[in-house]
């Protein structure tokens, strides 16, 4: 739950008996800039999810989404101060950012759950900061969005410092490869990702058989694997997303390579399994800062909640979406309805999510959390847990 620092903070139950349990009603005044005067509190607001929806990557983004939904629709179930939900739709592409930013901003959208991409952001945020929009990123993990002094971004995820050391030591202690092959896919996240890859397999007495960029839109990556296959590596690590990573492992394999392929959370998804063919994932894993959220009560709670209302199992990131809402609404319940007044209640307060305690730093980005590894599962065309690979101090 929210806790403040002096006090504690009532909030909505996230766990079903017979049904949905939503968020109790928002305050019916706010304060005022000078902090003595009440207003009426608006009757609506509107948040939004930015990410992508479409697009050779859109999963990722549905499964977010999604968890924003779900979250919605249990707060307005009691709330005086309704929420409506706005989709900017950024197709994963840095280059629609700027006018979703803008419309954010002239929607007059109080919050955001996103930007999902690490590349959209590092363009969206800084026109997101100038007009002053909470936003939550529950999947965009490129550390330097951390370092650009913004007041209004906030990640509930651990990022990619954490979790490319994390990669490299699943790879060389856990796997036992100590020759790797690091692919990445040119954008700000799988580069970003490749790169800490990359400078830490030496810190580990392993070696990076061959470094090579890809374009994710291309057919063909036979230059690549080509590569690949006469450096001798007998593991591959790749930074991207699934559309372009499951291509790349079909023809790894075609080609005969039978070593491990790691990728990261932007590659977890089953559209990985059935774009490279279930017989090629052999020895395929992805770690992500995300966790397998069903083995607690809140976590079932919400599962249930989920399948029920869109038929389907959460997905990448579907609870950590779920999460980043839910710390938007929280603020909205304790009575404050302007982006100004929730990105101060968001840094003066903690939350009990059910993917962890989220509580933000100075910077923005999360304390606490972890880093998990995942396997391919032929038999399920699914990925499975392997538990927790690396943990961060908060």
């Amino acid at each position: 739950m929210f806790k403040g620092k002096s006090r504690k903070v009532a909030l909505p139950s996230f766990i079903a008996v017979s049904g949905l349990i939503a968020a109790a009603c928002g305050s019916s005044t706010t304060s005022s800039s000078s902090g003595s005067a009440t207003t009426a509190a608006p009757a609506s607001l509107s948040i939004g999810f930015f990410g992508a929806l479409t697009g050779p990557n859109a999963q990722l983004g549905i499964n977010i989404d999604d968890g924003v939904k779900l979250a919605v629709s249990q707060y307005n179930q009691n709330a005086k101060v309704k929420v409506t939900l706005v989709n900017l739709d950024s197709q994963g592409d840095p280059a629609q950012a700027p006018q979703l930013a803008q419309k954010a901003i002239s929607d007059k959208l109080v919050g955001l759950v996103g930007p999902a991409f690490s590349g959209e952001s590092l363009v969206a945020d800084p026109i997101l900061e100038q007009g002053q929009i909470v936003n939550v990123t529950p999947s965009a993990t490129n550390p330097a969005l951390a370092t650009k002094g913004w007041k209004y971004w906030h990640r509930i995820v651990g990022n990619d410092n954490a979790q490319g050391p994390a990669a490299a030591q699943f790879i060389v202690k856990k796997l036992g490869s100590t020759k790797v092959a690091v692919i990445d896919d040119a954008s700000a996240y799988g580069k970003g990702i490749a790169d800490i890859v990359r400078s830490t397999l030496p810190t580990l007495s392993a070696t990076v058989a061959t470094s090579q960029s890809i374009d994710p839109t291309a057919p063909d990556y036979s230059s690549t694997v080509n590569a690949i296959m006469a450096s001798g590596a007998t593991s591959v690590f790749y930074g991207g997303y699934y559309d372009a990573a499951g291509r790349l492992l079909k023809q790894l394999r075609d080609a005969g390579f039978t070593g491990q392929f790691v990728s990261d959370d932007g590659s977890l998804d089953p559209k990985l399994i059935s774009t490279a063919g279930t017989s090629a994932v052999s020895n395929t894993y992805a770690t992500c800062a995300c966790g397998d959220v069903s083995t607690t009560a809140p976590g079932k709670a919400f599962t249930s909640a989920y399948q029920s209302m869109f038929s389907t199992a959460p997905g990448t990131y579907s609870a950590e979406g779920y999460d980043a809402a839910n710390v938007i609404l929280t603020a909205i319940k304790a009575g404050n309805t302007t982006s100004t007044a929730i990105n101060s209640y968001l840094g003066s307060h903690s939350f009990n999510g059910i993917t962890k305690t989220i509580q933000f730093s100075s910077t923005g980005d999360i304390k606490g959390g972890g880093i998990y590894v995942y396997q391919a599962q032929a038999s399920s065309s699914t990925f499975s847990s392997l538990g927790l690979v690396s943990s961060l101090v908060g």
